[in-house]
């Protein structure tokens, strides 16, 4: 609790006036429409505010419109910002993303989706293989087991199987070893 405190200061700060990349400003100039810049003595001076206070009601208000305007258009500006920010992070996902192409005949692993309190770590997810005997449209495929049964799945829930075993799932025993005397 006392490192928070000693440093709390200076971490809601950081928040308020680091930049952020998705609105393109920090969230402090987006509240306020102006950067912000941290004092370091605050004094009140009352009689040079109202010296420089503007007691003529249109100019206020005219004044006051165009800060109103100035406003919407830094908020037009984040919104814009944004949607580039979220543009460029989905060509960046979708770069990343294998495409996988499923044909009949081809060997699968079926990911097993099911909500699994105790399953282990070390156990597998994948179950299978499994072989296509038919593709639909819109990513769908029916798959056949060695065993005869046959059902839909959805292709996201598959991946390409490359022979070899299928690793068991019992783990072997680990042996102890004697403590030395």
């Amino acid at each position: 609790m006392g490192t928070y405190t000693a440093s709390g200061n200076s971490l809601l700060a950081a928040l308020r006036t680091d930049f952020k990349t998705p609105i393109g400003s920090t969230p402090y100039r987006f509240v306020y429409g102006k950067s912000c810049h941290l004092p370091l003595e605050l004094e009140h001076k009352a009689y040079w505010a109202l010296k420089h206070a503007n007691f003529n009601l249109k100019t206020a208000g005219d004044h006051r419109k165009l800060q109103l305007n100035e406003l919407h258009e830094l908020r037009d500006q984040a919104y814009e910002n944004s949607l580039i920010y979220k543009e460029r992070t989905k060509t960046l996902h979708n770069s990343k993303i294998k495409n996988r192409i499923f044909n009949v005949g081809d060997q699968v692993l079926l990911f097993n989706s099911r909500l699994n309190i105790f399953s282990g770590k070390l156990k597998t997810c994948w179950s299978g293989p499994f072989t296509i005997t038919e593709v639909y449209p819109y990513g769908t495929a029916k798959l056949a087991h060695a065993e005869g049964s046959n059902f839909k799945v959805s292709c996201h829930r598959q991946k390409h199987y490359y022979g070899g075993d299928v690793p068991p799932m019992v783990i072997p025993d680990l042996q102890t070893f004697p403590k030395d005397q």
